[in-house]
């Protein structure tokens, strides 16, 4: 099972939408602070001019003027927002409303000096915000006075507080957009590397001439087609070169084999044989089938592994050749004193009918040939989501860690190799299996052992992902 967050398209859906918010929130972050910085500079300039103006009018009518100029505008103002204030050397307000809890701060000292306090008491606007910023300049008078002169900062405020709720309106939307994108870039990135998915599965099933398609794009993954076509023309060259020794071994060899078969039969039936040398010639006979059966294997593992998958080949019911193989193979059985338990449903399978009969037929032979006398050997068939084909002996069984090397070709437990096979049994079974899409696993059966075999049901148009064993 795929975990999500360890998806390579997921991460990469999920890199491209934290970088598109991350470049979103540093750009918004970067103009708030501009703009911000801005509406404080022009907040500056006013208060500044608004301060050079008293400042003129105190150095030109005196004192008196510049206090009734306060009292007048604080009675009458032409700014709501303008905050003024006359504060003695001691910190006392002469002129202007108690503005702030701290007016000992507010004194200049011997330089004019700037500074941002809140607004209290009876200044707070109607709109129920009990705090507003006022940006004030203080300007140090003859005589230790102080005179401040400030502007409310709350329609700054405001803009800056309705940008910062847009601004994260514009994030969910961006965060929707990264998504998207993020999707659609995973998307893409899944759809260009389906292509190479699909004829990699494809090839692993047998279809050796399967070539990536090539947009011509020169892309990336073009390239990266590009090489892995040329990887499967250099498999396709090896496999075919080695098929192709095996065949013509195979082939060239039989025909002397067969002549030498003749010539051995000839001398067998001769009449001037000896009793010693006819059985002599009997035992070169059967030594010279047993050369022509093994090249006969090989032939047709060759050809199997050549073809393709057998997935759209005709319906069968796969009990059925079940029930022929074992009719077969009853008599033999009957002769080492070894029954034949049958347990059959109906499982309709796709392929081709001699080579699944093959495979019943090696299957038998080799649980006929380990099952001890007066023994049980169980063909089982069942169909549920795929057909599962048990085959059961009590025979020694196959240690765990031979159970994969007994599909290799030649590869027998028997170190003697005194028992009549070749070693190419299971290695048929196992290239029939897997051109039916299906899987086989070998099972303990403490004592014996258990041959099961998976195949995809009719219909069923993938290939069966792993054998599970069958209770």
């Amino acid at each position: 099972m795929t975990r999500p967050l360890r998806s390579t398209s997921t991460r990469l859906a999920l890199a491209v939408m934290g970088a598109f918010l991350l470049a979103f929130v540093l750009l918004g972050t970067g103009v708030y602070v501009a703009v911000s910085t801005l509406l404080l500079q022009d907040a500056r300039e006013l208060v500044r001019t608004d301060a050079a103006g008293l400042l003129q009018l105190q150095r030109d009518s005196g004192r008196a003027a510049l206090v009734q100029e306060l009292r007048d505008r604080l009675e009458a103002p032409d700014d709501p927002d303008a905050v003024y204030a006359l504060i003695a050397a001691d910190g006392r307000v002469e002129v202007g409303d108690a503005v702030s809890t701290n007016a000992h701060a507010m004194r200049a000292g011997r330089s004019v000096r700037w500074m941002t306090f809140e607004l209290v008491g009876d200044a707070v606007p109607d709109d129920g915000v009990q705090s507003r910023r006022v940006l004030a300049q203080l300007q140090p008078l003859p005589g230790g006075e102080t005179l401040l002169t400030g502007l409310r900062l709350q329609s700054q405020d405001r803009f800056l507080a309705l940008m910062l709720r847009t601004a994260m309106v514009a994030l969910a939307v961006a965060a929707t957009l990264g998504a998207l994108a993020g999707w659609l870039t995973s998307r893409w990135v899944s759809h260009r590397l389906s292509h190479l998915d699909r004829t990699a599965a494809r090839v692993g099933a047998g279809e050796l001439g399967l070539r990536v398609p090539l947009d011509g794009s020169g892309d990336a993954f073009d390239r990266l087609g590009r090489r892995f076509n040329a990887m499967l023309d250099r498999i396709e060259e090896l496999l075919g070169g080695v098929r192709h020794a095996t065949d013509h071994i195979a082939h060239d060899l039989r025909t002397p084999l067969t002549r030498l078969r003749n010539r051995l039969e000839d001398l067998r039936h001769r009449s001037d044989a000896s009793p010693a040398g006819r059985a002599a010639l009997d035992g070169a006979v059967q030594e010279t089938d047993q050369l022509l059966t093994t090249f006969g294997a090989l032939l047709r593992l060759a050809r199997i592994e050549a073809q393709p998958p057998a997935g759209e080949g005709p319906e069968l019911d796969l009990s059925a050749l079940v029930a022929d193989a074992a009719e077969l193979y009853t008599p033999i059985g009957a002769e080492r004193s070894v029954r034949l338990a049958l347990t059959l449903s109906p499982a309709l399978v796709r392929g081709d009918r001699d080579q699944l009969f093959q495979m019943l037929v090696n299957l038998l032979d080799n649980a006929l040939k380990h099952a001890p006398e007066g023994s049980r050997v169980g063909l089982t068939l069942q169909a549920g989501v795929a057909a599962v084909l048990c085959v059961d002996d009590e025979g020694p069984g196959i240690p765990e860690a031979d159970r994969e090397r007994v599909f290799d070709r030649f590869q027998r437990l028997e170190t003697h190799r005194g028992t009549p096979g070749s070693g190419l049994g299971l290695s048929l079974v196992r290239a029939i299996v897997h051109r039916h899409g299906g899987r086989i696993a070998l099972i303990d059966r403490a004592p014996g052992l258990r041959v099961q075999v998976t195949l995809p049901l009719a219909g069923d148009a993938g290939r069966i992902g792993r054998a599970e064993p069958l209770e």
